[in-house]
Formats: C-alpha cells, sequence, structure tokens
C-alpha cells in the first residue's frame, strides 16, 4: 500500500491507496511545524488504529509540502515509522510536466500534484483550481506544459482579515448563503464572500478561455473550501475531491 501525504498550511491530508489506486482512508491533521517526529509519528499511528490498518503493510510513502520547516521532522517521521524514508515531490522527481515558469522551482508540489493528476483525467487545455489556504490557479497547455498561473488570497483567509480590520464585523464561517442580498451582518459576509470568489473564478476562467480561442478549457477545482464555491460559479467547474492525492499516486508510480 502506498502512503500519500499532502502538508497545507493549515490542514495536513493523509491517505491510504491499495496497489489498485483505492483510497482507504482520507484523514485531515492540523498541520503544526512545532511538532517534533516522534509526535508526527504517533499521529500517523492513531491515524491507522482509527481506520483499522496496519501501517506494516505500508510498501511505500510520498510527501508533498508547502510547509518548508515541517519537511525534515515529516520525513524522519515517516523514515522510523515505515522503515525507509518517503519520495518527496520536488526537483528531481519525475512528473511528465513541461513547468513553463521563469523559476521552474517556484511552482509548489501541490500545483504539481493537481496538475499530474488532471492530465490523467482530461484533455488540455486545463485550469485547475486549488482552494485552501490560498486559491491556487493553475494552467495547463498542450505537451503538457504547466504554463503559470494566479495565486489569491483563500477564502477563510479573506474572511478571518474582515472580521479583523472592521470592528462591527464578526468572525464567521464559511456556508452557503441563504440569498444573494443578506439581511443580516453575517448574511451579507456569507453572501459577499461565496458569490463574489464565485464570481472572479468566473472572470478568471474567462479570461484564461480568451487566451485558447476555438478550444474547449476544462476546469477542475479541489480543496476544502471548493465544494461550497463551485456550486456558485456560472462557468462548468468539475469537482474532484481526491484530485491532489491521484496526483501522487500517479507521481509515485512514475519514479518507481
Amino acid at each position: 500500500m502506498l502512503l500519500a501525504i499532502d502538508v497545507g498550511n493549515s490542514n495536513t491530508s493523509v491517505g491510504l491507496f491499495d496497489r489498485d489506486k483505492k483510497l482507504q482512508f482520507l484523514a485531515a491533521l492540523d498541520t503544526d511545524s512545532r511538532k517534533t517526529a516522534d509526535q508526527i509519528s504517533i499521529d500517523l499511528m492513531n491515524l491507522f488504529t482509527l481506520y483499522h490498518y496496519d501501517y506494516a503493510d505500508v510498501t511505500g510513502a510520498i510527501l508533498c509540502s508547502v510547509v518548508p520547516p515541517l519537511n525534515f521532522m515529516m520525513e524522519k517521521a515517516l523514515t522510523r515509522l515505515l522503515g525507509k524514508p518517503p519520495m518527496v515531490v520536488g526537483p528531481g522527481v519525475r512528473t511528465g510536466l513541461n513547468i513553463r515558469l521563469a523559476v521552474q522551482s517556484q511552482v509548489g508540489a501541490d500545483i504539481v500534484a493537481d496538475a499530474v493528476s488532471a492530465l490523467e483525467k482530461f484533455q488540455p487545455p486545463i485550469i485547475t483550481i486549488d482552494m485552501g489556504t490560498a486559491t491556487t490557479i493553475g494552467v495547463i497547455g498542450q505537451n503538457r506544459s504547466y504554463e503559470g498561473g494566479l495565486l489569491l488570497p483563500g477564502v477563510n483567509v479573506s474572511l478571518e482579515a474582515l472580521s479583523r480590520r472592521a470592528a462591527q464585523l464578526p468572525a464567521i464561517s464559511l456556508q452557503h448563503p441563504k440569498t444573494l442580498i443578506g439581511k443580516t451582518t453575517e448574511d451579507c459576509m456569507r453572501s459577499g464572500i461565496v458569490y463574489g470568489t464565485a464570481g472572479m473564478l468566473d472572470g478568471i476562467i474567462d479570461r484564461i478561455r480568451a487566451e485558447f480561442p476555438g478550444r474547449e478549457v476544462t476546469a477542475v477545482a479541489t480543496g476544502g473550501n471548493a465544494p461550497v464555491i463551485v456550486k456558485y460559479c456560472r462557468n462548468k467547474i468539475v469537482y474532484d475531491k481526491y484530485l491532489l492525492m491521484e496526483g501522487l499516486w500517479t507521481i509515485y508510480q512514475k519514479n518507481r
């Protein structure tokens, strides 16, 4: 079995695949760069116990991280737990992507995994949207070329900034708005963030599609906030909860 780990700014996703690429479980842990390798090992062991699997059956691991201070401890924990170091998504790892950036090392490992997975499922051009702490938008063109993208504040980051900087605005959670035009402060905030983010994505997708005249462009979204926002977009956006995890599985197979 393959253990796939994605260390994000807020949450760390842990997935376990069998040999047929079937995801046995997908769990989430808080990302805490202060944790020691022992603490991380215990967290992982507890997940295996919770989902009734044996970590001794894991034959390999792949790590994707956008939190560099945590990388060393995560690699150390996985090596201690599994008896061998994980594969780490980064320079030197084969992905099959032609990354057309000025500085190739600047593309996030999570963006790479999203792109690799999207290319397994759709024909380019493809727009990938990953809605986590940040909202990252990637563009994949012909010949498996990652053309670049856009980086925006995530939905929760925007909500937190709004309540923190405006004295009379409360802290609220991300939920589906009751109506477009809110009748309370909370409703107005929810409508603003949800419809505003959806409208922003629609506008960006339209502009990217204009870069590929006469071509059908597929948009696919993943990440914790995507299910709420995608519902309110006017463009067709495919929601894929497991996009990143399946990308890690594919990268691991390419480098075995």
